[in-house]
Order: C-alpha cells, then structure tokens, then sequence
C-alpha cells in the first residue's frame, strides 16, 4: 500500500517530504525577487514618465516665456503655462520647481527654463522609499523677426 506523504513526480518516480518542501522553499525565496522585479519595472516607468513629464514642462515654460512682450510678464506667462502641463502630466505630489530667466527679451536671446520634480513611488510594496529627482533645462530664443508694439499701441 502507498503511503499518502509520497507522490509521484514529473517522471514517474517517488518524491519524498522533503523534496516537497524544497521546492517550497526555493519558491518562498524566489517570489520576493520576483515581486522586486515586477515592482521594479513600474517604478522605472514611472521615473521615465516623470522624465519626459519634466521635459515637456521646462520647454513649454521656456517657449511662452519667449513670446511674451516684457520680462515681467515672460516670467508670468512662462510660470503659468509650465503650471498647466505639470497638471498635465500629473506632476503633481507639490516638489515641482519651476524657474524662468528671460533675459533682455531682445530679438534672439534666449530665454532659460529649469524645471526640476521628485518622483515618489510610495504606492508601490517594496519601494514606497524611493524618491527619484528628476530635472531638465530650455533655452529657447526669441524670435529674429518678431514684431514688438509699444505700451498702449
């Protein structure tokens, strides 16, 4: 008579207890490795996400920046419009930083946006401890040709 503690395996032949809980415990090791991994993949996701997230924020800011009439109001338009497609790209967790330097704004010059965010993974198991800075900076010119109206004009 068979006793009930010994199955067969793949090839017909007797498997003990403790080939049993071999396997058990390599499979106990290798799923935290695996759920790592998995885990892993979004989280790389993510950061590239919050990379070309950054991109789009720092060049959008830099352009309407540069198609403002003053420095004032450059530094004004480019903060908004950078606001706007951070909301956009869901850059929203509040480690966005956003600085505008439009120079003279003379026909040209460039016109500088830093954009810089922290991606955080705190809602994924296993690595809710990372937090990945992620920056880009723009220059965009003034344009050569553009025409310039007087205040009240």
């Amino acid at each position: 008579m068979d006793c009930p503690l010994r199955r067969l395996d793949r090839s017909g032949q007797r498997r003990s207890g403790w080939q049993r809980g071999q396997a058990l415990i390599e499979t106990a090791l290798m799923i935290p490795m695996l759920l790592l991994l998995a885990f892993g993949v979004v989280g790389v996701g993510r950061v590239a996400q919050g990379q070309m997230g950054v991109s789009a924020v720092a060049r959008e800011t830099a352009r309407a920046a540069a198609l403002a009439d003053s420095p004032a109001e450059a530094s004004l338009r480019g903060l908004a419009r950078g606001q706007d497609v951070a909301a956009g790209y869901r850059l929203t967790n509040g480690s966005l930083q956003l600085t505008v330097d439009p120079g003279s704004l003379a026909r040209g010059s460039p016109v500088q946006a830093a954009a810089r965010y922290e991606v955080t993974l705190d809602d994924l198991p296993l690595l809710g401890w990372v937090r990945v800075p992620v920056g880009s900076v723009h220059l965009e010119r003034t344009d050569l040709y553009r025409s310039r109206w007087p205040q009240g004009g």
